[in-house]
């Protein structure tokens, strides 16, 4: 399981899509997180302070407070929270260089801080976690051919499921199983039935390779013992000149992201309920939804989309 094979072209330009769109992020919301801790390092000094106001907006609130051995202190704090009720005492960080410098709970330079850090965990987390996936997806199809080969007449068949298609071998034997295949042209002129050669046994074994001539089939998945759901369409029994004629128009990988590029429609929708869910605004929806249409173009690399 080469570069040469297509389904780990497909997949690593999925991964590295998806490294260079969290990195983007990563790295913008190191920028926030760097700017914030400029602003809250000098804000050594503590207190009990008392809310004087609230602005109009409900984005500022004045508090003052008397420092140890200084004159009583004012401060104006942005916030980007629920602002505290006039009269209420809060905690106060500030300046002792400058007490008009604070921040109190809720203070804009604060949740922008909070929010990312954690920007940056989840960042780090979802890369991670993608990379091993991956990692593990490659290395459990290593050694299929090297199996016992056996011969098995099949059927190709493309499933559509929701947004994803698939390619499958369905066996003409019974019992029927059903080996979803990472995709390849050769797919698309396999007359119906064809006897092909499986790499381990599909009736007894839950992962296996096949070969149609010299092209080798990778599974993306599991043998199924039960009929795949969705909308089915077989390969035609007869290969005339227009079946040959889909098979140039599938042979690239950018046919594959167009194909694919359907199942980013969702990430917007996703993308607001983070920020919904944040309270970051408009940028962390954008980086919210960057990453999961990445993810999505990742998710139908791993599971063997089918662009035919």
């Amino acid at each position: 399981m080469g570069f040469r094979t297509r389904a780990v072209r497909h997949c690593l330009a999925a991964v590295a899509l998806v490294l260079v769109v969290c990195g983007a992020v990563a790295a913008f919301s190191a920028l926030t997180l760097s700017s914030a801790r400029a602003e809250l390092a000098p804000l050594t000094a503590r207190g009990q302070a008392r809310v004087v106001a609230v602005g109009h907006d409900a984005e500022t609130a004045t508090i003052t407070w008397t420092p140890p051995a200084a004159a009583p202190a004012q401060a104006t704090v942005e916030l980007d929270a629920t602002p505290p009720a006039v009269g209420a005492t809060v905690p106060v960080g500030y300046d002792p260089a400058n007490p008009s410098h604070a921040v109190i709970p809720g203070a804009a330079a604060l949740i922008a801080a909070d929010r990312s850090s954690g920007e940056l965990l989840f960042i780090a987390i979802t890369a991670v976690v993608m990379l091993l996936v991956t990692l593990v997806r490659f290395l459990s199809r290593l050694g299929l051919t090297r199996r016992g080969a056996v011969q098995v007449p099949v059927r190709r068949v493309r499933i559509q499921s929701g947004l994803l298609a698939r390619s499958w071998l369905e066996t003409e034997d019974i019992p029927r199983r059903w080996v979803p295949v990472y995709f390849e042209p050769a797919l698309v002129t396999l007359p119906t039935p064809t006897t092909i050669t499986f790499f381990g046994d599909p009736h007894r074994s839950r992962l296996v390779a096949a070969r149609i001539d010299d092209t080798v089939l990778y599974p993306s998945g599991r043998v199924r013992h039960d009929d795949p759901h969705g909308r089915r369409v077989d390969n035609p029994s007869v290969v005339d000149d227009s079946v040959r004629a889909r098979t140039a128009t599938t042979s690239g990988l950018l046919p594959q992201l167009r194909a694919d590029a359907v199942l980013i429609v969702p990430a917007p929708l996703i993308g607001f309920l983070w920020a919904f869910l944040d309270g970051g605004g408009v940028w962390s929806w954008l980086g919210a939804t960057l990453i999961t249409a990445a993810l999505a173009l990742w998710l139908a690399a791993l599971r063997g989309s089918d662009p035919s």
